[in-house]
């Protein structure tokens, strides 16, 4: 007969404890360890070799190009590398009322369409209201099964019997194994489940999606190896006021983790956004003081963004100093260096700086254009409205270079712009698109005498 005992587990980070403490000795968090009894079997001294798998060498491993399908959601397929693997266990979190259900909902619609079997497991709503949502979205397939069920032992009792291709759970929070004393949504239950669902989906070839609830820090709840155990990980991103919403990969055995899903929430569901370079610029029909145009990579794709700065004079001994899209500590370290090596006061100026449309930009090819933002809000200058700027920017002043400058000026020219500012050292070998008029520069005193 299997002996139990007790433990403690934190519900924050899954580490154990084998008494109760009010703070998690491994995270730091405060009353987050919950009392679970564990049952512990009989080891007998034998294995079972009846069903043991079988080495192969790598390079006789066959793999099939039909293996990975696509969804019919370009965006969707842009993160995830190009389509869904079979057999692959995908995690998708994101905030309440953020569009995960919507999405895999018309995924399953896309799916069946092609002729794929998709069984969705709702544990947090029932048949009725899955429905509901259903005729909103206009998902009606003779091939999409639905069943309302959080008992893990049952789930995989209707999987073995539909065998589906692909398998969409509800979220993973919601799942319990009636062999596992602790409460849905523990530590230890979310574990189980999840190790259950990836052996399921690498026995039978069964793609699977696992919607995930995130923690108030952000974070998907469960323990970290949650993450570990998964294929790949997605992030839904948005506010709940913005209509846009932006899908990460921030884990992917199978593709890039660079990429980026833009979608707009409508009443039919989530729609791709065409051309994200015109959602994240400006709609206003004349350019400010303070407004620069950057193109940013995203992946391999060109996006261009608005960065728009507000200098103010304070009124205060400390002058104040806000980025919203951009590290805060980026704009520290330009700001010092405008003060420097171009001689501007800005000890007693107050800088607000943001990536218009709720874009977040965190590579070195925004430096220079921060910097002109700073510059032209500083000395009320407008910038021409066919200017992009972009390039690393060193702390003695220089301008670095960076990578696919061709690919940025295409993507700029093809939106109407007509001229760039780029590192000197990035000239080389760049072919301009016709009409299109490239100023290279070493030093950002080089660029403050250009403008100002």
């Amino acid at each position: 007969m299997a002996k139990t005992k007790s433990r403690f587990v934190c519900q924050n980070c899954g580490s154990v404890s084998p008494k109760w403490m009010g703070k998690c000795s491994e995270c730091g968090a405060w009353n987050t360890l919950v009392e679970e009894l564990e049952a512990q079997p009989v080891r007998t001294g034998s294995i079972d070799i009846g069903d043991m798998s079988v080495p192969q060498k790598i390079g006789e491993v066959t793999f099939d190009e039909t293996e990975r399908y696509s969804t019919q959601i370009g965006e969707l397929d842009l993160v995830l590398g190009g389509g869904v693997v079979k057999g692959s266990l995908i995690l998708v979190g994101g905030e309440p009322g953020i569009g995960k259900s919507t999405l895999l909902l018309q995924v399953a619609n896309h799916l069946t369409a092609g002729g794929r079997k998709v069984l969705y497991v709702s544990g947090e709503e029932s048949i009725k209201q899955t429905k509901l949502r259903a005729q909103r979205l206009n998902v009606v397939s003779d091939s999409l099964y639905i069943v309302a069920e959080n008992n893990l032992e049952k789930i995989k009792h209707h999987i073995l019997q539909l065998e589906p291709e692909v398998l969409i759970v509800d979220s993973v929070q919601t799942v319990y194994s009636p062999e596992i004393t602790s409460a849905p949504g523990s530590v230890s239950q979310v574990r189980e489940a999840t190790n259950q669902f990836m052996n399921l989906s690498k026995r039978n070839g069964i793609s699977t999606f696992l919607v995930g609830h995130v923690t108030k820090s952000g974070s998907i709840a469960g323990p970290k190896v949650l993450e570990h155990m998964v294929d790949t990980v997605l992030y839904f991103e948005g506010e709940g006021h913005n209509l846009y919403r932006m899908l990460r990969a921030v884990k992917n055995r199978f593709g890039s983790t660079n990429e980026l899903g833009i979608f707009e929430m409508t009443g039919n569901g989530l729609v791709e956004v065409a051309d994200p370079s015109r959602l994240f610029m400006s709609g206003g029909s004349k350019r400010e003081a303070g407004s620069v145009i950057l193109p940013t990579l995203e992946g391999t794709r060109t996006v261009l963004v608005e960065i728009q700065c507000l200098v103010s004079q304070t009124n205060f001994n400390m002058p104040r100093r806000m980025a919203m899209g951009i590290d805060y500590n980026k704009l520290i370290l330009l700001t010092a260096v405008l003060e420097k090596k171009v001689g501007m006061t800005l000890y007693n100026q107050d800088i607000y700086l943001n990536v218009v449309g709720g874009m977040s930009v965190d590579e070195p090819s925004a430096d220079l254009a921060i910097i002109a933002a700073i510059a032209s809000s500083f000395r009320e200058v407008v910038l021409p409205e066919d200017l992009v700027i972009f390039g690393e920017v060193g702390l003695t002043g220089e301008i670095r270079s960076v990578n696919q400058v061709q690919q940025r000026i295409n993507e700029a020219a093809k939106l109407g712009f007509k001229k760039a500012i780029i590192p000197r050292t990035n000239l080389e070998g760049l072919n301009k698109p016709e009409g299109f008029h490239v100023l290279g520069m070493q030093h950002v005193e080089e660029v403050f005498k250009y403008f100002f």
